[in-house]
């Protein structure tokens, strides 16, 4: 992008199945030269919730099978773009990839191409592609050779590890395969190096046979951090109720970091009303559905019905963080599953992040979402080859 001399340079960035716009926001967090003008998401909500935290932006309530890029570029009223980010929702990588002349209807196609074609479209200097971990094992690995060389073929250098969030100050154990390109022709050396962790933990990760993609860290710099730490300065709540005071002031750097620009007044703290039935379970819960008296229950995955661990990073937040027969979410203490601001949390939304829709709706952006953390530490690794693509131009 062409600035003037004196100027800061800005960075132009879209947001492709953006959700609430938590990949972009957490780069934003990190320079604010990143600058969110566009996104595309098919969820209402989540459109309201990502246009509430970039006001600036034009963010676009259509399915992306239904707007070319050429379309998007001319609604959204865009035409430099130096950064595309996204993912593709992982639902439709079941099998190899349709042809590319296919009804693009047909719902055998799968959405990663769409963002293969914004790319193409767009020639962004950099992209920067999220997607889940068993997108390695997929079809035996073909399926993602495949993408890595459709991006390839627009002569992109492209990379991917996976990154645990714990790894980066994440209060949660959450693994995601990252993507990187970079433009062979916009920047004078692409550099795709992956950020060091800044936090170590020992714990379990998803295996696949690529172990050489995964970025591990069991002992340098900073504990990761725990459930309590995240989270032990908002009011204490039993079942049904809801509080908009905090309990203390911050205690920890994190704290200070997710109340940064809130006001005094908490949002989102409000407990499920839980029946009388699993109130009976939650009382006995435990870290697993093993620590339960034998037929208390009689269904559920192992991680079900228990309780977070208090000083280990929480286990991946799902959309049903606020059932305890569906996910390990129960408070490590309180009788009751987490709240909404206590899963954002644990995603790294500052408690500032505005989220908007109803309790199910929030629910599904939260579980959702890129923890924002993530994203900001990827950050530097697209901004060291912006700033080699303007010594470019």
């Amino acid at each position: 992008m062409d600035q003037r001399k004196g100027e800061q340079c800005m960075y132009n960035v879209v947001d492709l199945f953006c959700g609430t716009g938590a990949l972009s926001y957490g780069l934003s967090l990190e320079d604010s030269r990143f600058h969110v003008v566009a996104g595309l998401d098919h969820d209402a909500d989540a459109c309201q919730t990502a246009r509430a935290n970039h006001p600036g932006a034009k963010i676009l309530c259509r399915s992306i099978r239904d707007l070319s890029a050429a379309d998007f570029a001319l609604e959204a009223g865009l035409s430099d773009v130096d950064v595309i980010v996204g993912g593709p929702p992982c639902q439709g990588f079941s099998s190899l990839r349709p042809k590319r002349n296919s009804n693009k209807n047909d719902h055998r196609n799968y959405l990663y191409l769409d963002f293969v074609e914004y790319v193409g479209f767009f020639r962004p200097k950099v992209f920067l592609m999220e997607n889940v971990v068993g997108l390695i094992g997929e079809t035996k690995g073909e399926l993602l050779s495949e993408i890595m060389s459709d991006f390839i073929s627009l002569e992109y250098d492209v990379d991917f590890r996976v990154l645990n969030a714990a790894n980066y100050g994440v209060p949660q154990k959450r693994e995601r395969l990252i993507m990187v390109g970079v433009n062979k022709n916009l920047v004078s050396k692409p550099v795709l190096q992956f950020p060091n962790p800044t936090h170590f933990f020992n714990g379990r990760v998803i295996g696949t046979k690529r172990k050489d993609k995964y970025v591990t860290n069991p002992a340098r710099g900073l504990p990761a951090l725990s459930v309590m730490e995240a989270i032990s300065d908002l009011p204490e709540l039993a079942a049904g109720q809801s509080s908009d005071c905090y309990a203390t002031q911050p205690d920890n750097p994190f704290q200070k970091m997710m109340r940064k620009g809130s006001t005094d007044r908490l949002s989102l703290h409000q407990a499920a009303a839980h029946s009388s039935k699993m109130l009976d379970v939650i009382k006995v819960a435990g870290t697993s559905k093993n620590a339960l008296p034998e037929g208390l229950v009689s269904s559920g995955f192992s991680s079900c019905y228990s309780r977070m661990e208090p000083d280990q990073p929480a286990t991946t937040i799902t959309v049903k963080f606020t059932s305890p027969a569906s996910s390990k979410c129960i408070h490590p203490y309180q009788h009751r599953a987490i709240t909404p601001r206590e899963a954002a949390r644990l995603q790294s939304f500052p408690d500032c992040f505005q989220f908007r829709g109803s309790k199910t709706a929030i629910a599904s952006q939260l579980g959702n979402a890129v923890p924002p953390l993530l994203s900001k530490a990827i950050a530097p690794m697209l901004i060291q080859n912006l700033e080699g693509s303007i010594r470019a131009e």
